[in-house]
């Protein structure tokens, strides 16, 4: 879907020079043992693809066609008769109106925020029991991928998992799901040396190849995972797109809203 939307603006060729293609899962047991899934037949693939550098080549494409974007401008209301948005500016507060206000910002959107006051609109959230954290494996020695670059590498371990996907600078992007409460958790594990023994336990193939794994356990958050419903996605000029719409979880269909 992405690619055939890069396409339709010309973007499709950019945007894959600087994507590495995945060609299926590679399984990790605890043992260490590797076991290949392919996504599809020969020469079928999934592509990963920094998002920072996705948003900067899409906002220079945007800026090039006369789009302008203003940044540090928080949306602290809608007015949707007015099609007016208040936005605070550092230490002052500004109102503007525009002919059509599109929300698209994120699970938590202000603009949704708005309709919600109006009346006959639903809305629901969900929290599943699980977070999120990312960790990170950098690159060999001689800059080297340490882990085999052509897959998306999962450990299952029943009721959480690790994953790793290639980055073009030869580093992985980790990230652990894990619930926030039990045992274990990132409630029960929440001292370094737990965390540590826990790791190299559970994923003691992969810890050798994490030297930044208790900086990051430190320094990264730990996210929430959540799913949002609400409708109408239409209020007089103004309409929500994306996460603010409807935002769901990765494993109940990532990119499908």
């Amino acid at each position: 879907r992405g690619i055939r939307a890069l396409e339709e603006i010309g973007l499709d060729k950019q945007l894959k020079e600087a994507a590495v293609p995945m060609q299926g899962r590679m399984i990790h047991d605890v043992s260490g043992n590797l076991t290949f899934q392919p996504y599809g037949k020969q020469g079928e693939f999934i592509n990963s693809i920094s998002r920072a550098g996705l948003n900067m080549v899409l906002t220079t494409e945007a800026e090039k066609l006369g789009v302008e974007f203003f940044f540090e401008h928080r949306c602290t209301a809608v007015d949707l008769a007015k099609t007016e948005i208040t936005f605070q500016i550092h230490a002052a507060v500004v109102h503007k109106t525009f002919d059509i206000i599109i929300g698209a910002d994120g699970a938590f959107s202000a603009v949704r925020g708005s309709m919600m006051f109006t009346d006959r609109f639903e809305y629901s959230q969900t929290y599943i029991e699980h977070g999120y954290k990312e960790f990170r494996i950098p690159p060999g020695d001689h800059g080297q991928f340490l882990l085999e670059k052509d897959a998306l590498h999962i450990w299952p371990r029943e009721s959480f998992m690790l994953i790793a996907l290639p980055n073009p600078d030869s580093t992985f992007t980790c990230t652990l799901f894990f619930p926030f409460d039990g045992n274990p958790s990132f409630r029960s594990l929440d001292e370094p040396e737990v965390f540590q023994d826990f790791f190299e336990k559970t994923f003691p193939d992969v810890v050798p190849l994490m030297p930044t794994l208790l900086e990051d356990l430190r320094d990264n958050p730990t996210s929430s995972l959540v799913t949002i419903r609400c409708y109408p996605w239409i209020a007089n000029k103004t309409l929500l797109i994306g996460d603010a719409a409807h935002g769901i979880v990765p494993f109940f269909g990532q990119g499908m809203n």
